[in-house]
């Protein structure tokens, strides 16, 4: 027996079919070498670079000294904090639900593997349009579906249109994956095409799974309607995904939450209660405070990351063979590097965007993630959540390689 055939053997057929987080794994890489005294820039994480904010600190520090939050708490998350997300949801997007549509999960991630764990069996296909946040086609697998992908260029903003979604839908065809402000692209759909997108669900009986962990930060005056508040009719179809990540510097807290018919939830509970059981008390303490306090660190926040994305997209847009739109929402940028593929920089062809990213790696110490995580290849997301300085440093490196280009 070869060595490649007891490691398929001792792995299951399950979990050898799924890939590394792509994201997780270019920041640990540049973690690692910056750890060698490599002066790397990274733009790979998906995170705020700012701290937590304090009121939401000093939260779980008070939780933490409570006995009452030593002990298990209700698998699907502490009443208070699904009240929290009941009003914040209202409060935010004009969504009524109840605590009982309400699941608090370890993170985001664990909402999106729960959604799909209670929607999907065996041969269900998701429609995935592309470019898509790398951990979904995964978790997908994982639930025994097939993920579909639709794919949006540059060229049409990365916005896919009800036409391409009737193209791919099939007899098997059981979800839509939607995601606005987008990660990897920043894109976000119009109230008109939110609405016609899900008014196209309805009509063909198709679960929408909506991802919103974006929701606060948009800029240029853009707005980004949840779904089931565009189309009403499909809130029985329809689980909204979110969490305290993105919005509140909170990524290592790992508070998520689902929102959905009270079957899906309940199912979803089910599964956790047996998987990890309840989130952190201390997190979830500070997550209620973050949910009912003011919106005013987010707002500072935001200000900081529209004055970056407007430099990077400058930056990044002076370069030959580079075309990058202007992402309205999230903080990321995902330019067009295929004017850029196929020539030679310092002895090396890159032909696609994953070899390209090595080059930029290994030449101008910078890390940015290649489109092969998030669909076709030919694409670069960076993220401009990292310092002014930084930024401009990391982009003028990318500049000054990609010049050599010939």
């Amino acid at each position: 027996m070869t060595q490649s055939n007891e490691t398929t053997s001792r792995i299951s057929a399950r979990l050898s079919a799924i890939a590394e987080s792509a994201t997780l794994a270019v920041d640990a890489k540049a973690k690692a070498l910056k750890a060698q005294g490599a002066p790397v820039i990274g733009f790979g994480a998906g995170e705020p670079d700012f701290p937590t904010p304090d009121y939401i600190v000093a939260a779980a520090v008070a939780a933490a000294q409570d006995p009452v939050n030593h002990r298990y708490s209700p698998a699907g998350g502490l009443p208070a904090l699904k009240q929290a997300i009941v009003d914040k949801t209202k409060r935010d997007s004009g969504y009524e639900v109840e605590p009982a549509n309400v699941l608090v999960t370890n993170g985001g991630k664990q909402a999106v593997y729960n959604t799909f764990a209670a929607l999907l069996d065996p041969g269900d296909e998701v429609i995935l349009p592309a470019p898509y946040w790398t951990t979904y086609p995964e978790a997908i697998k994982l639930a025994g579906g097939q993920a579909v992908e639709v794919f949006a260029g540059d060229d049409q903003g990365y916005l896919v249109t009800v036409e391409q979604l009737e193209a791919t839908r099939t007899d098997r065809t059981k979800v839509l994956l939607f995601c606005s402000p987008s990660n990897p692209t920043g894109a976000v759909y119009s109230a008109e095409q939110v609405e016609a997108i899900g008014r196209w669900a309805l009509a063909n009986n198709i679960w929408v799974v909506t991802d919103e962990i974006y929701e606060h930060l948009l800029y240029d005056g853009v707005t980004s309607p949840s779904m089931p508040v565009a189309v009403p009719d499909l809130a029985d179809t329809c689980v909204v995904l979110n969490g305290v990540a993105k919005t509140y510097a909170m990524t290592g807290w790992r508070v998520g939450w689902m929102i959905g018919p009270k079957d899906i939830i309940m199912a979803a509970t089910n599964l956790q209660s047996h998987a990890t059981s309840n989130v952190a008390n201390m997190s979830q303490r500070a997550a209620i405070a973050a949910l009912q306090g003011s919106l005013e660190a987010v707002d500072e926040m935001k200000l900081a990351f529209d004055r970056r994305r407007n430099t990077m997209v400058s930056m990044l847009n002076e370069i030959d063979g580079v075309n990058c739109p202007v992402p309205h929402g999230a903080f990321y940028v995902y330019p067009n590097v295929q004017g850029v593929l196929g020539k030679t920089i310092r002895g090396k062809t890159p032909q696609t965007s994953a070899e390209l990213a090595t080059l930029i790696l290994e030449e101008a110490e910078v890390a940015v993630v290649p489109g092969e995580a998030f669909g076709p290849s030919g694409y670069l997301r960076l993220s401009y959540a990292l310092g002014d300085t930084d930024l401009a440093e990391g982009v003028g490196r990318l500049q000054a390689l990609l010049a050599e280009a010939k």
